[in-house]
């Protein structure tokens, strides 16, 4: 449905089914609604951020659909002191808290929290 293909495979009901049917006209406006929907709360989240401020409407338009979510759970590790650095993260939810290693065997110490309300 969504590139306009013949079908891939066949289907056939095995049992007595009832089915959801949804047309392509009619999935295709709710992907794309969807997908406007999103590029603007994630333009309207970008204006608001003080390192991309400087950023054209367009730019930021752009930096939007490159977006991706990740998720995670209390407790996960979101970046680790001296991995790689090759993703750049925004906070849209959530508190995190960065730690510095302690050095001579010192616990790490917290040396900023962040935190975007939900």
């Amino acid at each position: 449905m969504l590139y306009n293909a013949p079908r891939a495979a066949s289907i056939v009901s095995d049992t007595d089914s009832l089915l959801w049917c949804l047309d392509r006209e009619t999935f295709n406006h709710i992907v794309k609604d969807s997908s406007r929907r999103k590029r603007e709360q994630y333009e309207s989240f970008l204006a608001k951020v003080k390192i991309l401020e400087s950023m054209e409407p367009y730019e930021r338009s752009v930096l939007s659909d490159a977006f991706l979510t990740e998720n995670f759970k209390a407790g996960d590790t979101v970046i680790k002191a001296g991995e790689e650095g090759n993703k750049f993260y925004l906070i849209e939810e959530g508190e995190l808290i960065a730690t510095k290693n302690g050095t001579n065997g010192e616990e790490a110490k917290e040396v900023m929290h962040y935190n975007q309300p939900g």
